[in-house]
């Protein structure tokens, strides 16, 4: 069910729109396009931290990182 809301845009919002309308969208299609993209963004920001927060708290994964940085230094170290 589509819904009409009202919103007041500032310059760099007008300018962005300008831009997403000149590809060819209308109005609406681009603020529709901006805010499922902009909520997209966002879930992938938080999937992405729950990922290095899993991977930080793993202490496994910790010890083999360490001991590859170790490795990848000598190897500097030594070349």
């Amino acid at each position: 069910m589509a819904q009409a809301i009202s919103v007041r845009l500032d310059d760099e919002a007008l300018r962005a729109l300008s831009e997403l309308e000149a590809t060819g969208m209308s109005r609406s299609e681009a603020i529709r396009a901006a805010l499922v993209t902009a909520a997209s963004r966002l879930r992938d920001k938080r999937a992405l931290a729950a990922e290095v927060a899993a991977l930080e708290a793993d202490e496994d994964d910790r010890t083999e990182m360490l001991a590859v940085a170790e490795i990848m230094e000598d190897l500097r170290a030594s070349g």
